[in-house]
Parts: C-alpha cells; sequence; structure tokens
C-alpha cells in the first residue's frame, strides 16, 4: 500500500484565481463508515468515499477480518455485514494499520470485544512511534489484553476478552478514544456509558443514530452517551462529503493569495469539525457557509472565500483544540503571515501526532524569518504582514506528517519562497487529490524521485 517516495519543489508564487474545486472525500466519515457497516446486520452502502491509503488501509484490515467489500462503481462500495462479534482472523495473523491513528483506535475498539482474537497489530514508521496507552488502558477494562505488558506503541499483540463487560468512562478531547470506548461497548454485556464533559467529533454516534435500540444520547452541557450492548445493528445508506481538514489548506491559499476567491463545494460542516472556519472568520476572513443541508445527521454545504488580511492575529483558546486539530499546521502559517503576535494554547497533543506538529512547524516557520516561542501547551507566533523571500529556502525533511507537508506547500505558493518538501507522497493518506487541485489552480511546482 505504500506510495513510491517523491519530493515535491516548489519555486513560484501562485498567480491569482477565481474557481470553484471540490476537495477529497472526508477521512474520518470513510474510515468510519467501513468498520461500522463490518459489524452491521445485512448489506450497507457507502459513497463518494475517499480512497486514499488511509482508507484502503482500513478495507484491507477487514477484508482479512472476513468481511467481503464489493466496488460496485468509483468511489462506491458494497459492505457484506457480518454482525457484532462475528470479525474473524488465523490467530497470531497481522493487521497493518498504517499511517491511521483513526483506523487503529477504532478497530481495535471493536476487536477487543469480538471473541477469539488473538493478532498482531502494527502502523507504519510513524503510527509504531505513538503512543497507545490511553487506548489500552481503556481497552484493558473491557478485559483485552496487550502483549508485551507495558509497552504502549506498536508493534503488539491483542488479545480479546470473551467476557466483555461494559463500562463507564468520561471522554476527553480525544474522538478517537470516544469512539473506541462506544465501538467496544457495542459487543459488551450490560451498559457503556460515556459522559462527554468537553465536546469532541461525533461522527460515530451520528452514524449510529439509526439504532436506538443500542444507543441512547442525552444532549446537554454535559453530554451522556448509553450503549447497550449485544443488540443488532441496522445496515448503512452513506454518502460521504468533501473533507472540512483537506479543504482548509485551499480556504488559506485563498485567504493569503491577493486577488482571488473561490468556491468550495458539498463540503462536511460538522459543528465539531468547523474550528478553523470559525476562528478565521472572527479575525476577519471573508467567509461563508451557504447551500446548508442535513445528511445523515451530518450538516454538509458550500464554502465561499475571498483573498484578505485577518483584522488582527489569531487567539486560540484551548477550547478549539478538538474541533480544529488537523487545521492547526496551516493556521500556523496564517499567524505567521498575519502582522502581530498569534497565541495559541492548549495544544500539547500535538506532539503525539504523526510528528510533533509544533517543533516541525516552528523549524519551518525560522527558515522563512518568523520568530516564535513554544511552551508543552503554548505557541507564540510573531507574524509579518511580508515575508521578503530572497536568500530564503524552506526545506521540509521525511517526518510522514501529511497535514506538514500540505501546510509548507501553501507558505511556498503564497511567498515564492524555494521549497523542497521530502516524502510529499504522504498526503495521499489524506488527500490524494491535493497536487492535482492547486495544479487546476494555478500552482506551479516539480516532482522528483
Amino acid at each position: 500500500m505504500n506510495s513510491k517516495s517523491f519530493s515535491l519543489k516548489l519555486n513560484h508564487k501562485i498567480n491569482s484565481y477565481k474557481k470553484s474545486i471540490k476537495v477529497d472525500s472526508d477521512k474520518s466519515l470513510s474510515i468510519r463508515s467501513f468498520l461500522i457497516a463490518s459489524i452491521c446486520q445485512n448489506i450497507s452502502y457507502t459513497k463518494n468515499v475517499l480512497e486514499s491509503e488511509d482508507v484502503l488501509s482500513a478495507i484491507s484490515s477487514l477484508r482479512k477480518l472476513g468481511v467481503k467489500i464489493d466496488k460496485v462503481n468509483p468511489k462506491s462500495y458494497k459492505i457484506y455485514g457480518k454482525g457484532l462479534g462475528s470479525l474473524f482472523i488465523k490467530k497470531n495473523s497481522e493487521l497493518n494499520f498504517g499511517n491511521s491513528g483513526t483506523l487503529a483506535r477504532l478497530l481495535i475498539g471493536i476487536l477487543s470485544t469480538t471473541p477469539d482474537i488473538e493478532v498482531k497489530i502494527k502502523g507504519d514508521h510513524s503510527l509504531n512511534k505513538r503512543s497507545m496507552k490511553k487506548l489500552i488502558e481503556l481497552m484493558s477494562k473491557f478485559g483485552a489484553e496487550f502483549l508485551p505488558k507495558k509497552k504502549f506503541n506498536f508493534p503488539l499483540k491483542l488479545i480479546s476478552t470473551e467476557m466483555p463487560i461494559g463500562i463507564k468512562y468520561i471522554s476527553g478531547v480525544s474522538a478517537q478514544l470516544k469512539s473506541a470506548v462506544i465501538l467496544a461497548g457495542l459487543n459488551s454485556y450490560g451498559i457503556t456509558e460515556v459522559t462527554e464533559k468537553q465536546k469532541s467529533r461525533d461522527h460515530t454516534e451520528n452514524i449510529l443514530f439509526n439504532n436506538p435500540r443500542a444507543i441512547k444520547i442525552k444532549e446537554g452541557k454535559t453530554k451522556i452517551i448509553k450503549i447497550f450492548g449485544k443488540k443488532y445493528l441496522n445496515p448503512l445508506n452513506m454518502s460521504i462529503p468533501g473533507d472540512p481538514s483537506s479543504a482548509a489548506f485551499f480556504i488559506a491559499l485563498t485567504l493569503l493569495s491577493k486577488h482571488s476567491s473561490l468556491k468550495i463545494l458539498n463540503v462536511g460542516l460538522n459543528p465539531t469539525r468547523i474550528g478553523f472556519y470559525e476562528l478565521i472568520k472572527k479575525h476577519g476572513a471573508k467567509i461563508k457557509f451557504i447551500n446548508k443541508k442535513k445528511q445523515n445527521k451530518e450538516i454538509i454545504g458550500d464554502i465561499i472565500i475571498k483573498s484578505g488580511n485577518l483584522r488582527k492575529p489569531l487567539f486560540v483558546s484551548k477550547n478549539f483544540y478538538e474541533k480544529t486539530t488537523d487545521e492547526f499546521p496551516i493556521l500556523f502559517c496564517i499567524a505567521a503571515l498575519t502582522k502581530g503576535i498569534s497565541v495559541f494554547t492548549g495544544i500539547e497533543d500535538l506532539a503525539n501526532k504523526e510528528s510533533n506538529r509544533i517543533k516541525e512547524m516552528q523549524k519551518i516557520l525560522r527558515q522563512i524569518g518568523v520568530k516564535s516561542f513554544a511552551t508543552k501547551d503554548r505557541l507564540k507566533i510573531y507574524g509579518k504582514n511580508f515575508i521578503e523571500k530572497d536568500n530564503k529556502k524552506i526545506i521540509v525533511p521525511n517526518l510522514g506528517d501529511h497535514r506538514i507537508c500540505m501546510s509548507a506547500a501553501v507558505l511556498a505558493l503564497v511567498t515564492g519562497i524555494k521549497t523542497n518538501i521530502k516524502n510529499f507522497e504522504t498526503v495521499k493518506t489524506s488527500s490524494p487529490n491535493f497536487l492535482n487541485l492547486i495544479k487546476y489552480l494555478g500552482a506551479k511546482f516539480e516532482i522528483s524521485k
């Protein structure tokens, strides 16, 4: 599943444009549609799927677990659900989650309470470095076992529990951990209760909403999710909207390019995913959502953005972390090109992404002459409204981080600074159409093997 390695070289500022595009489909929803359909009854359908490497890793893993998945049209699939507790794999076989933390955490949630699972689990070089300690501790409460003991990163061996009992969990900022608990609870005896005091992505709950016997949600200042285990799940029929995280990079490109405007069609506008958009609008960006509609509990619409300077530097409180997680690297770029001191707080979890996104973005900003100062959970960026491009270069080493690569590409296109981004193929994990889209908007670049 690994793409051939290549570097992206940019040396030209992008010209102004006025265009419309569709971005790649939502990765979070694409992965969840396959995972949840596999434990539903009967046949599920999902269309407009993101066919990125992370999603292909999900399909490959499920097929190894005995799930029949047919591709019926481009980006459209038929999933033959096996029902709860029915996934199976030969003992000591291996599952490879690739680069996807979402796939890893959610599928481990499902497998931890599926009987007779004894499987080796791992990811790529980047995922293997990321801590799974919180996930392991949660799944251990259901009764699952992970070997070697006291090892918290892949590769590991997962041994599922034969007698899973529902647990009580107070969730934090991580939607992946919350989802893992919900999915583990579906095949557990009794009730699994999740208390959500800090709002996080709710895609998993939305997909399961059509199963009132299995899940009940009490909204309010504190959200209570109750999972009633061992209830069959109805099949899915989903159409995946555009990914708001992928769209954010084109929004930033347009915002920072002079005399440009862009319309992005059919984007997911789930309230737990639009922190980036709320922030830049609050600070003066000319952005609006139009043609909004609701589909399978998800809000979908079009986004219109016009170029222009923000009125003031960014101030981002910790309350924005979860609904802005994937967009922080590009927000740092916007801050670097906005005059004044931008402040980001509550961002310590960025150190445990595909790379340490705080440190790596600081290195990039240093290369363009922008100062920054970081503590464990806080970053200050001393932005400028003009960057002199002469005698500057941006070099991004092999980090295995798609969001850093995309952010550096946008920074290169709006400043014209000569840039070399190594291992750019990693962007295919989330946005395989990224290069085609920036080329359509007028970007000039070279690819070197």
